[in-house]
């Protein structure tokens, strides 16, 4: 769950399914948010301290398969609650889907998460804050262009636009109250189809073209959740609501935050890197009660207790590599749930020329989108939406002229098949600059004599054939799902009696699944469970 800045939620959800599952989830939590003003002396990471028994005189063994988010989270909860912890990290860094490079302009960015979904008692804005992270807010109106390429005067824009996020809450509100009695067919874009007329009446003057401009719109959504809306299942569209609060642009980057977090699995975990598990054995195969994985290279260790935190696209892959085989219940919750595949374009400018207003006032400030195409017939004959955040309007020093297009669905399967045949660096950027250049040629103040508005580099990333990151990005919710809520639930269990417990965005609360905060607080969650089998959480904290 990445793009938009949308406040998601609002007072309803405080009763929904969502906050249910959140209070159930993190029952056992020792955080209270209200003891901790935003200026404080600890930090947000410190506060699972409160209510722990150590035993010095054993450290239980456990291994973390995974250096994400939700590994090094669990990591530092077990290591403050005195156990050995080992990561094994497949990799030769930290942070796995959420890291950064730096553009040839010499500006950090996220090649994996790029926002803060929802702002209230959310730890990862606490550790924004404490971080001295800057975060930003898009509040100008997205420019909008219709499928000739043609801007939306800015009143056609502002309406288009909320009713959009109209249709959005409204179908958080229809999923959440009449979820079990939705045909699991039914889809998103067959919400908005219903949804549509009744706002645009024929009253309405070029009723016609605003119904056909609001469908190709609502297609943007699929940046959301990394897949088309036609396979967006509105029975469960529910499991897409948020915390409450805004959606924040994380505009200095992760970087410190994951550096913050990673500081305690650094300092006390044992981390090996390029380890690559390829089999994972449960204590019922082990005459010492122990866990057990084998990597790659045929190297066995044991653990009294296993975290797997592996992304779900690992998992739905590799099935066969648990002994004895994940139960029934939890293997099906991977099957079920999707998988998306939202990727990301970075196109740099020597500058901002956007930011430029045209001769008749128009300026392009945070959010573009251009609907349905049909000026690029050879590049793109299917005519996918595609629509871009500038960073220009950060705050400085984020600030720079790079546009970041975010691309999901067939298109991010061809534009990342295309990039990967071409030979060199040279080529491949020449065809993102060719493949963008209908888009970004119709923003404000473009003149192609200019050199302001020549690109001069990009970076662009390619889940789709990372392995490791199951070749896509973050769990979501498809057409044909019948218990996705107990599919989750099954993942979040995982087998306790094995020694086997799953973490990740995929199996956090529900109002948290496939963000950051998702995976930092089911990584927090296992631990504690594993540290309450242990006796190591005083009774009264649980």
């Amino acid at each position: 769950m990445d793009a938009y800045s949308m406040s998601a939620t609002s007072a309803f959800l405080e009763k929904s399914r969502i906050y249910q599952d959140l209070r159930t989830s993190r029952r056992h939590s020792t955080i209270e948010p209200a003891d901790f003003p935003v200026a404080r002396k600890s930090s947000i990471m410190d506060q699972v301290l409160k209510g722990e028994t150590l035993d010095p005189s054993r450290k239980p063994h456990v291994g973390v398969i995974g250096a994400g988010l939700a590994g090094l989270r669990s990591a530092d909860v077990l290591l403050r609650h005195g156990f050995r912890v080992t990561i094994l990290e497949a990799r030769n860094r930290l942070g796995g889907r959420l890291y950064q490079e730096r553009l040839p302009n010499g500006h950090l960015v996220d090649i994996g998460a790029n926002w803060v979904h929802g702002t209230q008692d959310n730890p990862i804005m606490d550790l924004a804050r404490e971080t001295n992270t800057p975060v930003h807010s898009f509040d100008s109106p997205a420019v909008i262009f219709d499928e000739n390429g043609l801007a939306l005067s800015m009143e056609d824009s502002i309406m288009l636009s909320e009713m959009t996020w109209d249709i959005i809450k409204d179908a958080f509100r229809f999923a959440n109250e009449h979820g079990s009695e939705i045909d699991p067919s039914r889809s998103l874009l067959d919400f908005f189809k219903e949804q549509i007329p009744t706002r645009i009446p024929e009253s309405d003057q070029d009723y016609a073209k605003k119904r056909h401009m609001a469908l190709q719109l609502c297609e943007s959504w699929g940046a959301f959740v990394g897949s088309p809306i036609e396979k967006q299942s509105l029975r469960f569209f529910w499991l897409e609501e948020c915390l409450d609060g805004e959606n924040l642009f994380c505009a200095g980057t992760y970087h410190k935050v994951l550096e913050k977090i990673a500081q305690p699995a650094m300092a006390g975990a044992d981390i090996r890197y390029q380890t690559q598990v390829s089999e994972i054995y449960g204590k019922s195969t082990s005459t010492g009660n122990t866990a057990r994985v084998k990597t790659i290279d045929g190297q066995v260790m044991e653990f009294d207790e296993l975290v797997v935190t592996t992304p779900l696209g690992w998992l739905k892959q590799n099935l066969q590599a648990f002994h004895p085989p994940l139960p029934e219940t939890v293997s099906r919750g991977i099957q079920n749930i999707g998988y998306g595949c939202l990727e990301k374009v970075y196109i740099s400018f020597p500058r901002a020329f956007w930011l430029k207003p045209d001769k008749s006032g128009v300026e392009a400030k945070g959010f573009g989108q251009w609907l349905s195409p049909n000026y690029a017939p050879e590049s793109n004959p299917r005519r996918w939406n595609n629509e871009v955040v500038e960073l220009a309007s950060l705050e400085p020093p984020s600030g720079h002229p790079t546009l970041l297009f975010y691309i999901f669905g067939d298109e991010s399967h061809h534009v990342t098949s295309k990039v990967r045949s071409l030979g060199n660096k040279g080529e491949r950027e020449d065809f993102l600059f060719s493949f963008f250049e209908p888009y970004y040629s119709r923003l404000p103040s473009y003149d192609k004599s200019d050199p302001n508005c020549k690109p001069t580099a990009c970076f662009w990333t390619d889940w789709l054939h990372d392995d490791l990151a199951g070749n896509g990005s973050y769990c979501n919710f498809q057409v044909g799902l019948e218990e996705g809520d107990k599919d989750i639930l099954a993942m979040r269990e995982g087998v306790k009696s094995e020694g086997l417990w799953l973490a990740g965005e995929h199996t956090a609360p529900f109002v948290a699944l496939g963000t950051v905060t998702g995976a930092y607080w089911s990584g927090e969650d296992v631990a504690k469970r594993i540290a309450r089998e242990y006796g190591r959480i005083k009774p009264e904290a649980i």
